[in-house]
């Protein structure tokens, strides 16, 4: 079972699922995807498109959204915000869950962000990526 770190109401992140934990999100009540971790990160991680292909069939969107260390925040930080707000459940993940939660703190802006990493840190998350914004 995945072990998530539910940010808000809305948006839970966590590790990689498996391939056979997508189902499990869907009858949780989410609605979306977001992958943002690249292919290739480890041999053993499902492709994004088998990923894509599980939650599509669960009825969920999914969304590609994947940094690295070094290309974090990515290139449409707006738009990944857009998604995080969308007023859907949101499941996003990586390797650890760190970086998505690091890209959620990344999408909000002035007080809103400091409250997000307030929030963050509590559950026990490290914002190194997002401190570097700063």
């Amino acid at each position: 079972m995945l072990q998530m770190i539910n940010l808000t109401d809305l948006l839970s992140v966590s590790a990689q699922p498996a391939l056979s934990d997508i189902a499990a999100l869907a009858t949780q009540g989410f609605t979306v995807v977001v992958c943002n971790r690249p292919d290739g990160e480890t041999e053993d991680q499902p492709t994004m498109e088998q990923m894509k292909q599980e939650t599509e069939a669960a009825g969920m969107r999914f969304v590609v959204y994947p940094v690295t260390p070094s290309t974090f925040p990515g290139d449409d930080l707006e738009g990944l915000g857009n998604t995080f707000d969308s007023g859907e459940k949101v499941f996003a993940y990586c390797r650890t869950g760190t970086r998505s939660a690091n890209l959620w703190v990344a999408t909000r802006s002035g007080t809103d962000r400091d409250l997000a990493a307030e929030t963050a840190r509590s559950l026990g998350v490290d914002l190194t990526l997002v401190g570097r914004l700063s």
